[in-house]
C-alpha cells in the first residue's frame, strides 16, 4: 500500500462510504471489515483503528442513519407542519437509505447502548413524535405515534423487500392515502 493510496483525509468518511455500499450490494450480513479495508484503499488496521470491530462499524452506520432519519423528518415538519407529510419523509428515507434503515432496526448487529446510536434514535423518535397530537383525534398520542410508526415503518418495509411488487403507484402517494384512510376523519 502506497503512502498516496491510504490517505484519504477521512478514513472513517471512506470506510463508512464503503459500508453503505457493501451494505447495498450485500445486506449487513456481508460486510468484513477487510473488504471494506480493500475498497477504501487501506490496510485493514483503519478500519480496525476507527470502529474496532464490524459491530462497531454497524453502529456508526445505525447511528449515522438515525441522525439523517431525524434531519429528514424534521426537515418534513418544518416545511409542511403536516404529521402525515412526516410519515411520507419517513417512508422516502427508507427508500433512499436502504443500507441504513437495514441496519437501524437490526440491533442485534451492533451495539444498541452506543452513546451516538442512543442520542441520534431519540432525536429521531422525537421528530417522529412531533405532532402526533394533531392527528390523535383523541386517542392517547404514546399510541397514535406507536400506530403512525407501524404504519409508515411497515410499508417502507414492505415496499423495498418487494412485499408490494404488483403495485403500480408511487411509495410517496401511497403513503399520503393511506394515512388519510387511517388518520383523517371520514368524509
Amino acid at each position: 500500500m502506497t503512502k498516496r493510496g491510504y490517505h484519504h483525509g477521512d478514513l472513517r468518511r471512506a470506510v463508512l462510504d464503503a459500508a453503505v455500499e457493501a451494505i447495498g450490494e450485500h445486506g449487513p450480513g456481508g460486510v468484513s471489515l477487510r473488504d471494506l479495508a480493500r475498497r477504501a484503499g487501506v490496510s485493514h488496521a483503519g478500519p480496525v483503528h476507527h470502529f474496532g470491530d464490524k459491530a462497531g462499524l454497524l453502529s456508526a452506520v445505525a447511528a449515522e442513519g438515525y441522525a439523517l432519519l431525524a434531519d429528514a423528518l424534521g426537515e418534513a415538519w418544518a416545511a409542511t407542519g403536516d404529521f402525515r407529510e412526516v410519515g411520507v419523509a419517513y417512508v422516502r428515507f427508507a427508500i433512499g437509505h436502504k443500507a441504513h434503515f437495514e441496519v437501524m432496526f437490526r440491533p442485534d448487529l451492533y451495539h444498541p447502548d452506543d452513546a451516538d446510536v442512543v442520542a441520534a434514535r431519540e432525536r429521531a423518535t422525537a421528530e417522529l413524535n412531533r405532532g402526533v397530537d394533531t392527528v390523535a383525534g383523541g386517542h392517547d398520542p404514546g399510541l397514535a405515534a406507536v400506530a403512525a410508526w407501524s404504519l409508515v415503518h411497515g410499508f417502507a418495509t414492505l415496499w423495498i423487500t418487494g412485499g408490494m411488487s404488483k403495485v403500480d403507484r408511487d411509495p410517496e402517494e401511497m403513503t399520503r392515502a393511506i394515512a388519510r384512510v387511517l388518520f383523517s376523519p371520514p368524509a
